[in-house]
């Protein structure tokens, strides 16, 4: 097993942690690659170690060059991670020194643990859908593990968002604008817009539109073989692209933005003693009354 080593450049404490890591493989015999951004940033931080040249990769060689990579940081930056190594399948365990950590369920005090469970090969790796988006007039293509989002820009007034599923029409939403989301993305932006939760076991996309002026409009959950087409005709301002909320376009009406799934994966790397309804419960506070912890 050889490990990659990627992180959030903007953490603090982050030097620390790769040279826990970098020790604990030292002394065990394990192979390891650092991203070449991160060992620069890390380097003149490090007490005892030197980072041998050997073990720096450039980010485009990053996934063929491990086994299992170690995401330091938070969902962002899992996210991140998994749009850059979908297409090589390589798993992500997910360590968080961020906040909430929905996906980056390892905390830093656990991190030793888990390395040695994964060395023991006391683990599994979880495949969670993604997203492939193509905008009308322009060659590249966008993927997502979260969301593709299409919002209004520049202007305070509503939008229209003509969706259709495998060409046959559903509605035009009017309103600011339209989540497409994953499973994985149930539990961001398109909660906090009023969406579902959604297993990862399950596989389909979640369509959301964003503040609708109208009470009937409502998410719709469609299959993931689905095509949606949302096309915006016209527009007072330009019209704002995202995926998983990191990549970014300003487009111009008429457009047409294609979503379905993805040929790839993100394959997350799990404990085998925690579940997806134990991390909802943590994440959310489920069975805590919220009120007593306000007066503490």
């Amino acid at each position: 097993m050889k490990f990659g080593i990627a992180g959030n450049l903007k953490k603090e404490g982050l030097p620390a942690v790769v040279e826990s890591l970098m020790k604990r493989f030292e002394t065990n015999g394990v192979p390891y690659v650092i991203h070449e951004g991160l060992a620069r940033r890390v380097q003149k931080s490090l007490n005892h170690l030197t980072i041998r040249k050997s073990a720096i990769v450039p980010e485009n060689k990053l996934a063929a060059s491990c086994d299992m990579l170690i995401s330091l940081g938070g969902d962002g930056t899992i996210l991140m991670m998994s749009r850059l190594l979908g297409e090589r399948g390589t798993p992500i365990l997910g360590i968080n020194l961020g906040k909430l950590g929905f996906l980056a369920e390892v905390s830093l005090g656990e991190l030793d643990e888990v390395i040695s469970e994964i060395l023991d090969k006391k683990y599994r790796v979880q495949d969670r859908m993604m997203l492939e988006a193509t905008v009308q007039g322009v060659k590249q293509s966008f993927v997502a593990l979260n969301d593709i989002v299409v919002d209004k820009y520049g202007s305070a007034r509503v939008m229209d968002f003509e969706t259709l599923v495998n060409d046959e029409y559903l509605a035009t939403f009017t309103g600011d604008g339209i989540i497409l989301s994953t499973p994985t993305g149930s539990t961001a932006y398109a909660l906090a817009n009023g969406g579902p939760i959604v297993t990862p076991a399950n596989h389909l996309i979640v369509i959301s539109p964003i503040c609708p002026h109208t009470l009937t409009a409502r998410p719709v959950i469609v299959p993931e073989n689905s095509k949606i087409d949302i096309r915006i005709n016209n527009a007072d301002g330009k019209i704002h692209f995202t995926a998983d909320g990191q990549v970014e376009k300003l487009l111009s009406a008429p457009v047409t933005i294609s979503v379905k799934r993805s040929p790839h994966t993100a394959k997350l790397v799990k404990r085998l003693n925690t579940n997806y309804y134990q991390v909802l419960r943590e994440k959310l506070h489920w069975g805590r009354d919220v009120r007593l912890q306000s007066r503490n």
